[in-house]
């Protein structure tokens, strides 16, 4: 099973999108087996095997993938045919091209989707703990308004990440959080006098019902858990693996 099961997808008609776990697919090692990131050391020639064998998951093919370089920002760009084919430095993509597939990587970090009622524009966002306290949602959110699109219109959907029992963090972690926004404290629950455990899936779904989304959706698979199913960052730290997969994440206008 690469592509989650049908239970999590929710697929309209005229729109396609999926949340894959790391299985079934071409890589060995560390990176077994479904690695669809070229910058994690595996072999090139196998991650697009395996982007390739995820877009052919969800019928898709016959499009054009775009990723851009994630940076741990809440930069968020608009896709259009004047830079479909250049490289990109941000953290979101939305478009209204339906000849292209958006593709976010994670492994840990939240991917979210959004897209309007009316299917006229898909978005997909990697928001880890930076995106998320500059609120990368927010941004991802303004570029729907810049066209005309009404926020009760939009659905979100949050898919596998960083479960809140395995998000420890420091107090200076914290901190950022609370002086940015008061509210942001009821998303972190102390464990000692030096420690926290860290809602992000929380925290994102406040950011987005902050946002007028009147429709979240979540996905509540913990990718630091799950060893069998999710590369995770934080995992093969804890184990001192230096390497691990990325995940991939795939939405389209159909």
């Amino acid at each position: 099973m690469s592509l989650i099961k049908n239970y999590y997808i929710i697929k309209k008609a005229k729109i396609t999108h999926g949340f894959f776990t790391k299985l079934n697919g071409f890589s060995k090692n560390e990176f077994r087996s479904l690695n669809c990131s070229i910058s994690s050391g595996d072999k090139k020639k196998l991650v697009k095997k395996n982007r390739q064998k995820a877009l052919k998951n969800l019928g898709l093919q016959n499009k054009k993938l775009v990723l851009i370089n994630q940076i741990h920002s809440s930069k968020v760009v608009k896709i259009n045919k004047s830079n479909i084919n250049k490289i990109i430095e941000a953290d979101g993509m939305m478009t209204s091209l339906n000849n292209v597939v958006l593709g976010i990587l994670t492994a840990d970090c939240a991917p979210i989707f959004i897209y309007d009622k009316k299917n006229k524009y898909v978005c997909c966002l990697h928001s880890g703990w930076k995106g998320t306290l500059n609120n990368i949602s927010k941004n991802a959110v303004c570029l729907f308004d810049k066209q005309k699109i009404s926020r009760k219109n939009l659905i979100g959907i949050i898919g596998p990440c960083l479960n809140m029992k395995n998000y420890e963090v420091d107090k200076i972690f914290e901190k950022k959080f609370i002086d940015k926004n008061q509210n942001y404290s009821k998303f972190f629950r102390k464990k000692n006098v030096n420690k926290s455990f860290f809602n992000l899936r929380g925290l994102i779904n406040y950011q987005l019902k902050e946002l007028g989304l009147e429709k979240i959706y979540n996905l509540n698979l913990d990718t630091y858990a799950n060893k069998r199913l999710f590369f995770s960052y934080r995992r093969s730290k804890h184990q001192n693996k230096k390497a691990t997969g990325r995940l991939i994440n795939l939405i389209s206008l159909s």
